[in-house]
């Protein structure tokens, strides 16, 4: 009879490590990663439960758990997260897509909803792994995006997602500094900036920030560098009656508000909350002619 632990109490016993730990996902990080080295999905995982794993399973394992108990998240060791049912590669150069950023898309999608564009053409400023764009892309056939963002890391990993969710042929990488390089006009803009107080950063989890790219985190002393470039830019760029939908850190709805109107956007739509009732995106409009 085979020593190696099966495929269900490899599962128990990584669950148990990281209950330990004090991991918050405990039971789900586990199954990731048992189903990361094994190749299966839940359903596999039941059906072959009582399956030995192969020596190679169980050194995958080990290095996988360890990674995770040393704070390392599981969509890192994974290289790849779900956002808007879609899987995202991840490199060292983005975010990790966090379902708090779908707030961007919804409030995104609901204003093209609300303007007769059949083709619209949108830009996402600092893209990292291409998420709100391609998102985007995925519930509207016939619009059309460019992408920038300042790593060039970051642009060939939002490319790649581009071309396995088959979307390349609708989108551009473009590597500047916020949108310095473009020219207008765009119906839509959205944008997740760094908004983190440069002095809050030591106190996010762990696995931000030891993981995510610091560049994508730091906003300056009070988190709205950012906004300052983004904003008037892309007021600038865009088309009459078009938007710009930006992703804010709690408590920044006034101060982006306050930024959008300095430039000439209106903004008339409630503030967008995620699924914690935190007010996550702003959204400004360019008046019509």
């Amino acid at each position: 009879m085979s020593d190696a632990p099966t495929i269900a109490s490899a599962r128990r016993r990584l669950a148990r490590q990281f209950q330990d730990a004090a991991l918050e996902f405990a039971a789900l990080d586990a199954r990731l990663l048992v189903g990361e080295v094994t190749g299966l999905d839940l359903t596999g995982l039941l059906v072959q439960a009582e399956r030995p794993l192969t020596k190679d399973e169980s050194e995958r394992l080990r290095t996988f758990a360890a990674r995770r108990l040393a704070g390392e998240p599981v969509a890192r060791i994974l290289g790849v997260r779900e956002f808007w049912g879609l899987p995202f590669e991840l490199s060292a150069d983005t975010l990790v897509p966090r379902p708090d950023t779908e707030t961007v898309v919804d409030a995104a999608l609901a204003v093209l909803g609300e303007r007769d564009a059949p083709a619209p053409r949108i830009l996402d400023i600092g893209t990292g792994s291409g998420a709100i764009l391609l998102a985007l892309l995925s519930e509207l056939p016939g619009a059309g995006g460019v992408a920038t963002d300042i790593s060039l890391g970051a642009l060939r990993t939002a490319r790649r997602n581009a071309e396995r969710l088959g979307l390349a042929g609708r989108a551009r990488f473009v590597a500047c500094d916020y949108a310095s390089a473009l020219r207008g006009p765009f119906d839509l803009i959205v944008s997740n900036p760094p908004y983190i107080p440069v002095n809050e950063i030591a106190e996010l989890d762990r696995e931000v920030r030891e993981h995510d790219p610091r560049r994508a985190l730091d906003g300056g002393a009070d988190g709205l560098d950012a906004y300052r470039k983004i904003i008037p830019e892309s007021a600038g760029l865009l088309q009459p009656d078009g938007a710009l939908v930006v992703e804010i850190g709690q408590g920044q709805e006034t101060d982006v508000s306050a930024l959008m109107q300095a430039a000439g956007l209106t903004v008339s739509d409630p503030f967008r909350a995620d699924l914690s009732g935190i007010f996550r995106a702003v959204t400004g409009r360019l008046a019509p002619r």
